[in-house]
Formats: C-alpha cells, sequence, structure tokens
C-alpha cells in the first residue's frame, strides 16, 4: 500500500472513538491551520529521536502480515524513528518475552498487538509502569491501564455494514434467507462482528440468518466450513463472511460445489477479493474493510507521543485514548477507490 499523509491515515481510514469525544477537522483552508493550539502542526517534520519497539503475532494470516508491512514501512518514512520489531509469535509466554526485553531496552514508545489482547495486559502494565508508553494496536487490553492509547478496527460496526449492505441488496425478496461463515468463536472480535451483523439485519423483517458456521481465518477452514453450510443450506440469497483469506477456500468451495444465485460479503479487504469483486467474476460481490493501515497509524500515534505532541487535524495538544478505524464496504461502485489498499 503506498505511503500517504498522516492527515490521510488518521482522518482518511479512521475515525474518532466515541470514548475520544474529539472531532477531526480536515479543512486546508489557511483559517484552519492558524488554530492556536499549544503544539506544533508540521509535525512531519524531523524532530526528537523516538525509539519505537513493536510487538505484534507471528504473520501466519494476509492480514497480519499487511500490518507488519504497514508498521515497517511508516516507521522507515521518518528520519527521526529508531524501529525495533520483534519476531512475531503467537505464543503468549513467547510474545510476553518478547515485550520484557523491549521494556528492558527502554525503548521510548511501545507499539503492541497483543496475540491474546486479555492474556498479555499484564505486559502492557508493566511498560506502562516503566514509563514506557504503549500504543495498542486493534486486540485490546482488559484494561484501559495498559495503555496510552488504542487504535483498532470496528469489529461491531464492521458486521453492521455487512448486514446494512446486505439487506439494502434483499429488502425487497420476501422470506429472504441468509448465512454466516463467522472467525474464531473464541475470540471478542469473532462476537463482535456476529453482534453487528445481526443487529443488522433485525432492521429487515423479511430476511432470516437460517446457519452459521465458525472457521479459524484460514483458506482450508472456509473450504471446509463453506462446504458443510452448501450441504445443510440447499437455497439462501446472500452470505456474510468474516475474513477474505478464509473466503479464498469459501468460494473454492462454492466453485466445487457448482453453485450461484446468492451474494457473498467478504472481510478485510484483501487484494484476491477485491480483485474479483473488481472482474465481477464470483459470488463475491462486496467486502468490509478491515485497514491494516491501521499499523501505520499506530507508528504515528507513538511518533507523536515521543515527540510530546498531538496529531494534525485536531485541536488537543495531546493525542486521543481511542480511534476505530472506519469498515467502508467496497463493492463495484467504488472499487477502484480502495483496489490499491487490497492486501495479499
Amino acid at each position: 500500500m503506498p505511503v500517504t499523509s498522516r492527515r490521510g491515515l488518521l482522518f482518511g481510514t479512521a475515525a474518532i472513538g466515541a470514548g475520544a469525544l474529539l472531532t477531526a477537522c480536515t479543512s486546508n483552508e489557511p483559517e484552519a491551520e492558524a488554530s492556536t493550539t499549544p503544539r506544533d502542526a508540521a509535525d512531519d517534520k524531523p524532530g526528537k529521536r523516538v525509539t519505537i519497539g513493536f510487538a505484534g503475532p507471528q504473520a501466519d494470516h494476509g492480514w497480519l502480515n499487511a500490518i507488519n508491512v504497514q508498521a515497517k514501512q511508516r516507521a522507515e518514512s521518518y528520519s527521526d524513528v529508531t524501529f525495533v520489531p520483534t519476531e512475531g509469535s503467537n505464543d503468549t509466554a513467547v510474545q510476553i518475552g518478547q515485550i520484557d526485553t523491549l521494556i528492558n531496552k527502554k525503548v521510548d514508545v511501545l507499539v503492541v498487538l497483543p496475540g491474546d489482547g486479555k492474556a498479555l495486559t499484564q505486559a502492557g502494565l508493566k511498560a506502562m509502569r516503566a514509563g514506557i508508553p504503549v500504543i495498542n494496536l486493534d486486540r485490546v487490553f482488559a484494561t484501559p491501564q495498559a495503555y496510552r492509547c488504542w487504535i483498532g478496527g470496528d469489529n461491531y460496526g464492521m458486521g453492521l455494514n455487512a448486514g446494512r449492505y446486505i439487506g439494502e441488496k434483499l429488502k425487497d425478496k420476501p422470506d429472504a434467507k441468509v448465512v454466516e461463515l463467522a472467525g474464531i468463536d473464541n475470540l471478542e472480535l469473532t462476537r463482535q462482528r456476529t453482534q453487528g451483523f445481526d443487529d443488522a439485519l433485525k432492521t429487515y423483517p423479511n430476511i432470516r440468518k437460517v446457519a452459521r458456521q465458525a472457521a479459524d481465518f484460514t483458506v482450508e477452514s472456509g473450504q471446509a466450513k463453506m462446504a458443510q453450510l452448501l450441504q445443510a443450506q440447499k437455497q439462501f440469497d446472500a452470505i456474510w463472511n468474516h475474513d477474505d483469506d478464509q473466503g479464498v477456500g469459501a468460494l473454492r468451495a462454492v466453485d466445487q460445489a457448482g453453485r450461484d444465485g446468492f451474494l457473498m460479503v467478504g472481510g478485510a479487504g484483501a487484494k484476491s477479493a477485491m480483485d474479483h469483486i473488481k472482474a465481477d467474476d464470483s459470488v463475491l460481490k462486496a467486502t468490509v474493510l478491515y485497514p491494516p493501515s491501521m499499523a501505520a497509524s499506530a507508528i504515528d500515534l507513538a511518533r507523536a507521543l515521543g515527540q510530546s505532541k498531538g496529531i494534525s487535524g485536531i485541536s488537543e495538544a495531546e493525542i486521543p485514548t481511542q480511534i476505530a478505524v472506519f469498515s467502508a464496504v467496497v463493492d463495484r461502485s467504488n472499487i477502484d477507490t480502495y483496489l490499491p489498499t487490497g492486501f495479499n
């Protein structure tokens, strides 16, 4: 994904969470720039050197790999940032040890995407107590005391927007049926995506969700679970698939079964999904973004913290405590806008 302006990352792809109670100002007019804020608005210029530690899970998934790439590329775009990443791990004990190492190195700011937010909470608390501010990326710690700022995806909004999109497509169809191919059920994010989807469907009394299968965010699980859904449901009108990686397998199952007559909405924004949407060559007609550019924004926030700055576009002298990225729906009507953001 091309490196964009800092304002574009923070306020083009991100919306301030309700807990932050902040309003973004994106005007480029001179009057807007001449704000009476107690900070330097020209925060893209080199400043105090900042060492940013980065700890994330193993990049065994397209989205997670894109997270690592986004963070690294953004850090390298700043001449005043030293980037110290760990080798990603899905083992909680290993990731805690890696964070301990970064704490011992006395990095200025720590960016953490925990494999399990609740399990890594003590590591975040330890860093904060050591005087190292933490940017909690996506999977949230169990307490806000474990981070200075959280930035991540809006999982509820992701499901809500998928449900609204499907609802509008099927609103005039009597007794419409939908199915759901969820992610990993023991993750809170999966439950939030399902809840958002279910809440959206409540406003469409003609639509019923008739089946749900949980997969594991992998191609193989997507194929196996989709095959089960197709076998059990001889007719339905739409499917909400939580993840584009498992969606690759789901589309294979659809092709193998020779099924059509329904639309599929994916999740995350993988390039493979966007290519199908652009070509209009499958049942996949849309995907709901979960943009990995949040990792680049996390580096922006970490640098701002290390340099005691706020962020462009808002009046506050400090960065907010919560930023939730917006889950836009991408279909053929806007695919050209979002296609460059697709990740492998």
